[in-house]
């Protein structure tokens, strides 16, 4: 199946945005990109950054004429922008987004797409805590995961196309059931996420003197909170506003699980401690084993060669691009 497209029409140029661009490019997956954003200095960094062919303010414009649209707004933003682009979708094209929801993307974006035109929701799992189109690189892809979450109604020559095109860009590529896919990342991205935000916001309510303390002397643990609670805080709200139902749901498990170990703390109940610990360090090796981190050591001291700002870390997750 040809992963090739005649016009790709990008709303919104963020991370995920900028990235699908460059590495489009790069793969000659595209003949034409068509770029549209919501705020003219974002546009101008864009054409400056020379990540397409055409640039615009105009949704509508953009996809005017493209086989391949994708969304890479922040996910608040997809009912406006459906509205808006949905009459000048091209029959047979495709139409995706980047969002780390699905089931309210279908709900906002699915009423608004025309007959003829193919809607296959998409995720790529994998970022960076920067936003903005000169953060997006090739790479980020590269190696990743990338989910979509087509209807029955969708052609399989389409959703094969698809695929073709995220697979060219480096992506590993998995199908599946949009309310699946919610359940999934709330436990794996959505809920981390929120403790992150949760345990990093509890250290700026501190007192002046503690707090200080807290950040000098950060060791990894706390420094990857603040590193993961540094992700955009627009895409974020959107994201556990739109996949509530899942969200509370993992929630409410995660706050049993933490009761228990609240319990076994408050009576010392040691064995029950090391059996938790000896799990989860079991499930570090799992997620090792299949390639999605290293195991390189990592305590707070620096590395002989930093890492470039621009390295994949696939904790973060796609949308959230400046519409």
């Amino acid at each position: 199946m040809s992963a090739h497209f005649r016009k790709l029409a990008l709303i919104g140029i963020g991370l995920i945005g900028s990235s699908i661009a460059l590495a489009a490019r790069r793969q000659g997956l595209v003949e034409t990109i068509s770029i549209a954003t919501r705020r003219q200095e974002t546009l101008d960094e864009a054409r400056e950054l020379g990540l397409g062919d055409i640039y615009t303010l105009d949704a509508a414009e953009a996809v005017r004429g493209a086989d391949l649209v994708i969304l890479c707004a922040p996910v608040g933003a997809y009912d406006s922008l459906a509205k808006a682009i949905g009459p000048a979708l091209e029959p047979g094209a495709i139409l995706s987004d980047v969002g780390s929801v699905k089931e309210h993307v279908l709900k906002v974006v699915g009423p608004h797409v025309p007959a003829g035109v193919h809607f296959i929701p998409g995720h790529p799992i994998a970022g960076t805590e920067h936003s903005g189109p000169s953060a997006g690189f090739p790479e980020l892809f590269a190696g990743r995961w990338c989910v979509l979450t087509p209807g029955p109604e969708v052609p399989p020559e389409a959703t094969e196309k698809l695929v073709a095109f995220w697979k060219a860009m480096g992506s590993m590529v998995e199908c599946m059931e949009a309310g699946h896919h919610d359940m999934v990342l709330a436990i794996t991205s959505h809920i981390p996420h929120l403790v992150a935000y949760n345990i990093v916001g509890t250290v700026a309510d501190l007192e002046t003197a503690t707090q200080s303390e807290v950040i000098k002397f950060s060791a990894s643990g706390f420094r990857d909170f603040t590193r993961i609670a540094a992700s955009d805080p627009v895409m974020w709200r959107d994201i556990f506003l739109t996949n509530r139902d899942a969200v509370l749901e993992m929630l409410g498990r995660f706050l049993e699980d933490l009761s228990m170990l609240q319990r076994a703390v408050r009576v010392g109940d040691g064995p029950a401690l090391e059996d938790l610990f000896t799990r989860t360090r079991a499930i570090r090796r799992s997620i090792i084993n299949a390639g999605q981190e290293t195991a390189a050591p990592d305590f707070g001291r620096p590395h002989e060669q930093p890492p470039a700002p621009q390295t994949p870390i696939v904790r973060e997750h796609g949308g959230g691009d400046d519409a």
